[in-house]
């Protein structure tokens, strides 16, 4: 039997009264919290009868250090942080400007150089990591005056009929079968005025204020991919401080939608990873493997012969787009960054967008505080400055750019060049959208040898020297979690698992996630001889698991005590 991590019933939990309670301390948290700082200093300085405290506005953080959970590939559009921290490239952590970029087209053995779309010419971004560039900003957070609460994660949202009046963060010291062991610590109840939500893709506490007040019923739904990278160090000359790549086509067929980054930055260090749509068709299809066929490619095989692989780590991103975006705010919450769909797929970049979209919800939790209103009219600001600004201008441009691939790659370039014609409209100006998961096909109606898509399919096995299996990689992310604990991982019914899901689909959760969670061991007492086994502390947080799974039966919480990945320099 399966015991889960939910808050223990019953229990007093400390209250703690809070002005603003933002969730989530990546870009867009942060830089939430700064502007917040920076818009309450201004108001002080200019109105000493009328202060404002910035004691009472806290960032919740799940992981055990500001930055820690933090993965992306990255290149920094500097257009948000300029206006946050003006002149900020004189401190910030930038690995290297972009200095030289190209796109490929690649066949199993070849590869063919294609023009550069607008959308990817890189030249004044940079490459960073986006650990160290949120360590960075949450020190700035700090010396701001914002407190930063890391280990601390939301469990639940509180309301009041439906008003969102808070956070209540998770317990601690609970043991794998629920009960309270000797150190034993129950969450605290934070009574916000308004709460931000910046939980990054797929939030938990998102996912039940979505539920909740069905705030997706008029947009597309949310589509995701999932992005597995490895940090390589690379024999010198191999690549170009500043050099960015990106690759279509293999290893992946016309009928999946994915490619690659390769991203040169300081010290020959490069950064190397692979997205793959999570809309694919095939149950068998593992996205580990698909980044470790890729470096089997001739052309890449040489560019990291030699070199080390030394960080492992996977992250979903939302490919939606515009028409994917729910509401942004109520009465009481707003959703900013990742947490929204704020992510442009056709440049494979978010980090501005995040960043900008936390700054704008800062000024409208800011304006609440002056007014002591926090009403969802008074909250609704954000939206229409979201809408007003440039990242409606921005997203707009690609708004139907997914959706036009949900036929395979042929279909999706002839509809990208359509919409970039048209300014993103494409055939029409709003593409219908599918969830990712109702793509995945049944095996009984797929080839059983798997077709083109054969060499994609099951657990990759690795040389160790330049492809590794999941294990291997998974050893690389530094993913350390409290053992004795419930499982993060709440399977709502594990006979759908054992009796269904083994049978109709292969038990896929075996293959899409990048980190071994999922396992099915024998068990002559199920119907298939097969049942789920977890192994939950392997989980990098990517959420893939939440999103892929065809019964959408599994949903993804926090662990205890800020246990995850250590994507330290990713």
């Amino acid at each position: 039997m399966l015991i889960f991590r939910k808050p223990i019933e019953g229990i007093e939990r400390p209250q703690m009264p809070a002005d603003v309670v933002i969730v989530g301390g990546g870009p867009a948290g942060m830089a939430c919290a700064l502007r917040l700082a920076q818009l309450i200093d201004a108001h002080n300085a200019a109105n000493p009868e009328s202060q404002l405290s910035k004691e009472n506005i806290y960032v919740l953080e799940k992981a055990r250090e500001i930055g820690q959970h933090c993965l992306s590939g990255a290149l920094l559009d500097p257009r948000s942080m300029r206006e946050l921290l003006p002149g900020f490239e004189k401190e910030a952590p930038l690995d290297a400007d972009v200095s030289k970029e190209a796109v490929y087209f690649l066949t199993e053995k070849s590869k063919f150089k294609i023009p550069t779309p607008p959308f990817l010419r890189d030249h004044g971004n940079y490459v960073i990591s986006l650990n160290r560039f949120v360590k960075w900003l949450g020190g700035k957070v700090e010396e701001a005056g914002i407190t930063v609460f890391t280990g601390f994660a939301g469990s639940e949202l509180l309301y009041d009929g439906d008003r969102v009046t808070g956070v209540q963060t998770d317990d601690k010291g609970v043991d794998k079968e629920g009960q309270q062991k000797s150190n034993f610590e129950p969450g605290y109840d934070l009574q916000a005025k308004v709460v931000i939500l910046a939980e990054g893709p797929r939030g938990s506490l998102t996912k039940q204020l979505v539920q909740k007040f069905d705030l997706g019923k008029n947009s597309n739904p949310q589509t995701y991919g999932v992005g597995v990278k490895e940090l390589w160090e690379v024999p010198s000359g191999r690549i170009a401080k500043g050099e960015v790549i990106y690759t279509m086509g293999w290893p992946l067929t016309t009928k999946e939608y994915g490619g690659a980054w390769i991203y040169g930055g300081q010290n020959n260090i490069v950064s190397l990873g692979f997205v793959t749509g999570l809309d694919y068709a095939d149950p068998r299809l593992d996205p580990q493997h698909v980044l470790q066929d890729f470096k089997r490619h001739p052309w890449v095989a040489k560019l990291l012969e030699g070199g080390k692989m030394i960080r492992y780590g996977a992250k979903s991103m939302p490919y939606g787009g515009w028409w994917a975006l729910p509401p942004l705010a109520g009465n009481g919450w707003m959703m900013i960054g990742d947490t929204a769909g704020f992510l442009n797929s056709a440049r494979l970049k978010g980090i501005h967008l995040a960043i900008k979209s936390g700054m704008l919800a800062a000024e409208t939790a800011f304006q609440a505080l002056l007014k002591n209103d926090s009403s969802a009219e008074m909250l609704s600001s954000f939206q229409k400055n979201v809408e007003s600004s440039w990242i409606k201008e921005e997203l707009w441009k690609v708004r139907n750019l997914h959706q036009g691939f949900e036929h395979g790659m042929f279909a999706g370039v002839f509809h990208t060049g359509l919409q970039m014609i048209t300014g993103g409209r494409g055939v029409r100006n709003r593409y219908k959208g599918q969830n990712g998961y109702a793509r995945m096909r049944k095996l009984a109606e797929l080839p059983a040898d798997g077709g083109a898509e054969a060499h994609l399919l099951g657990p990759a096995k690795g040389d160790g020297k330049v492809t590794f299996d999941k294990l291997t990689d998974l050893y690389h992310s530094g993913t350390k979690h409290e053992e004795d604990q419930p499982a993060h991982l709440v399977i709502h019914d594990t006979n759908i698992c054992n009796a269904r899901c083994v049978k109709e689909f292969g038990s896929p959760c075996q293959n899409f996630c990048p980190a071994n969670v999922y396992e099915m061991v024998d068990d002559s007492s199920q119907p298939n001889g097969k049942r789920i086994s977890l192994n939950p502390s392997n989980c990098v947080h990517c959420k893939t698991c939440d999103i892929q799974d065809p019964y959408q039966i599994i949903t993804w919480v926090p662990p205890e005590g800020g246990g995850g990945p250590n994507y330290d320099g990713m």
